[in-house]
């Protein structure tokens, strides 16, 4: 993936998240589901925040962020603050 896909999928991921919350409210879908869904798409966003982040870092020290892949959601999770 390069900067502009990470950062489109961030863009949908967003856009997700406003729907499911608008469904929310309405009462199209119940709060069970909506929390699945965001737990999911929380973890797929930190993801793709850290990838970005690791790539820019990358490049701006004069390296390729080619090769700078999208960690499993268990170690970007496990970060601190």
């Amino acid at each position: 993936m390069d900067q502009q896909q990470i950062l489109a999928r961030i863009a949908e991921m967003v856009d997700a998240e406003k729907t499911l919350r608008e469904s929310l409210a309405t009462g199209a879908i119940d709060e069970a589901t909506e929390r699945a869904r965001l737990g999911d798409l929380e973890r797929e966003l930190d993801q793709c925040w850290e990838l970005l982040r690791r790539r820019r870092a990358k490049e701006a020290s004069g390296g390729e962020p080619a090769p700078v892949r999208l960690r499993p959601a268990p170690r970007v999770e496990s970060y601190e603050a």
